[in-house]
């Protein structure tokens, strides 16, 4: 992890403890006592899940913990606010988009060996030794600190944020409308268009380290493989398309609380934000370290677009 990108975490958090709170406080809805019992349920969860998170984290060495609950917990919390809000089709609906992309994304993660039957195994996310040989961590209680408040709270509580649209809905009884017409056809198109991008980079990394483990060097394999990086369909018009759709898809969840009559600006916001700036910082992690992997790197991000399709790669 760059030195620039040590102050931006920190900036995250600051951002969570402040911007929250303010914005619950200035733009509202005011939760219910209906709405804040179910909130309470909801942090009860996230507890658990950060504490797990770090323990174990902790003791295994291995810190892609949250990385396995990422596709699950959005949609769980989905269901338990549809639930106690008298499935609602409105809530139904949230719930039902947001177990299709989490279903699908936990797919995605469990093929590369994130799941093992020993829990605390599976593979850790690369970045995450990069981010600890930063000397910043040289302390062994730096990191404990990072991966107590980072790793483990913070990514926890931003699962929890994204999924408030469907909170502040809760009690909402205005009719299903265009809005959420138009918010689930974006919604499902971006599921589509992450898939699409998934497959697309798992068949490319698949034939690369089939090659690789045959015994030939990066330089010896076949164009587009020697690069070492996807450039191929999405890939070639966007450095990211599968982190553009990602924030995408939590922005279309977003507009189903417009849609409940909450207003086209509420608080609830807050967790697609704060998603769109994790995103940022850590695709500028990924692309640090791929500039000093790939030659051709810079090449390809001095034409391609990082998250919006532009410019098409044909080198």
């Amino acid at each position: 992890m760059s030195k620039m990108n040590i102050p931006l975490i920190g900036a995250l958090l600051l951002i969570s403890l402040i911007v929250c709170p303010v914005l619950y406080i200035h733009v509202g809805p005011s939760l219910d006592t209906g709405q804040l019992a179910v909130l309470k349920t909801l942090l009860i969860v996230a507890g658990c899940s950060s504490l797990f998170c770090f323990i174990v984290g902790e003791l295994s060495g291995n810190n892609s913990q949250v990385d396995k609950v990422w596709s699950i917990l959005p949609f769980v919390y989905c269901w338990i606010i549809a639930a106690h809000g008298g499935m609602h089709p409105r809530l139904v609906l949230m719930a039902v988009l947001a177990t299709l992309w989490g279903v699908r994304l936990t797919f995605n993660f469990a093929r590369k060996g994130a799941y093992k039957l020993k829990f605390w195994e599976g593979e850790e996310d690369y970045r995450w030794s990069i981010v600890r040989s930063n000397p910043v961590f040289k302390h062994r209680w730096t990191w404990a600190l990072f991966d107590l408040l980072f790793i483990s709270v913070y990514q926890n509580i931003l699962l929890l944020l994204i999924v408030m649209p469907a909170l502040v809905s809760m009690n909402s009884d205005v009719h299903l409308g265009m809005m959420d017409i138009i918010a689930s056809v974006l919604m499902l198109g971006f599921i589509i268009y992450e898939t699409v991008a998934d497959e697309q980079q798992w068949a490319f990394q698949s034939k690369k380290w089939k090659m690789l483990k045959e015994g030939k060097v990066l330089d010896e394999l076949p164009s587009p493989y020697s690069k070492g990086f996807n450039t191929r369909g999405l890939w070639s018009v966007s450095r990211h398309p599968n982190y553009m759709a990602e924030q995408a898809i939590w922005i279309s969840l977003y507009l189903f609380s417009i849609s409940a009559g909450i207003g086209i600006v509420n608080w609830s916001m807050i967790g697609a934000l704060l998603l769109v700036v994790l995103f940022v910082a850590s695709t500028s992690l990924a692309e640090g370290i791929s500039s000093g992997k790939y030659p051709e790197y810079e090449q390809y991000r001095s034409v391609v677009n990082k998250f919006f399709p532009g410019k098409r790669y044909n080198l």
